[in-house]
């Protein structure tokens, strides 16, 4: 009896440490979310004061301020999100949807140069896009589609990053014998794929639709180097603009900006977060 009270306490003491770290890494993942919402309510003088997690009242004074000065500027808050969604949207499905078919296809089909392609597409993922932003520039310039959304959606579609995720996801959940099934039926290739394939891989597309949206949201490098016209810049690209010498003091009207620009962010995650909490439960469920 002892000794089953005291495996019961130790087991209560491991629990509580659990949480206890779950609990403090939790903290530290929300906390510059939590100072950038606070320091959104701030002024710009209790902002350069000192840090604080107590919510202040110039919110609103802090957006009308933003919507004031960006009057003298050629690029405005409303355009900049509406650039950014038309660049993300269609960025973010060419990227998931491109990237499950070519995993699909390695996975799947068996054709006599499939490991040389696998090995090929592991050493694109660890090319940075800095070293080759300036023969990527120099081709858009040559064929014309400079200063365009073009070169920051049509790109999206080799994304060797989400195809990895993609295949070892696969290679766990996709039935091969399900393949052929739909074969033998008279399901044609792409309907097999967008049938099949694509329903039971739900939780690995919405999860990297969040990281793809995120990524092609938060985008500044690319988009900083193709677009020139004020009108078509983008949302972090007008944040950027906040922090140039005209706004560099005023840093409630710069936390305000950059608040708005994760709205969308949480509105994508908690939309298909459903999608991955309930694909790990059909794992644990299996397992």
């Amino acid at each position: 009896m002892n000794k089953s009270k005291s495996y019961s306490a130790s087991l209560k003491r491991q629990k509580l440490f659990r949480y206890i770290v779950c609990a403090f890494f939790c903290i530290i993942s929300l906390l510059p979310f939590i100072l950038l919402v606070m320091n959104a309510t701030r002024s710009s003088a209790a902002i350069q004061a000192g840090v604080s997690l107590i919510p202040s009242t110039h919110l609103i004074e802090n957006w009308k301020n933003l919507l004031l000065k960006q009057n003298g500027m050629q690029l405005t808050l409303q355009r900049a999100a509406l650039n950014s969604l038309l660049i993300t949207v269609p960025g973010t499905f060419c990227s998931v949807y491109f990237s499950t078919m070519t995993a699909y296809g390695i996975q799947v089909y068996n054709f006599k140069f499939k490991k040389f392609a696998w090995s090929f597409i592991m050493a694109v993922m660890m090319v940075p896009n800095q070293i080759t932003i300036i023969g990527f520039y120099r081709f858009m310039l040559n064929l014309g589609l400079v200063d365009t959304y073009v070169p920051l959606i049509v790109p999206a579609i080799a994304a060797p990053t989400v195809v990895f995720f993609m295949k070892q996801y696969m290679e766990s959940t996709l039935s091969l014998e399900m393949i052929e099934a739909a074969r033998i039926d008279g399901s044609s290739e792409f309907r097999t794929f967008n049938r099949i394939a694509v329903p039971i891989m739900k939780p690995a597309v919405a999860t990297q639709a969040i990281f793809q949206f995120i990524a092609q949201w938060n985008n500044l490098f690319t988009p900083t180097m193709m677009l020139t016209t004020d009108s078509k810049k983008t949302l972090p690209m007008f944040v950027q603009l906040l922090n140039s010498d005209q706004f560099r003091t005023d840093y409630g009207v710069v936390y305000v900006g950059l608040f708005v620009t994760i709205i969308p962010l949480v509105i994508a995650y908690l939309i298909l977060s459903k999608y991955i909490v309930a694909g790990v439960a059909l794992g644990g469920v299996k397992g």
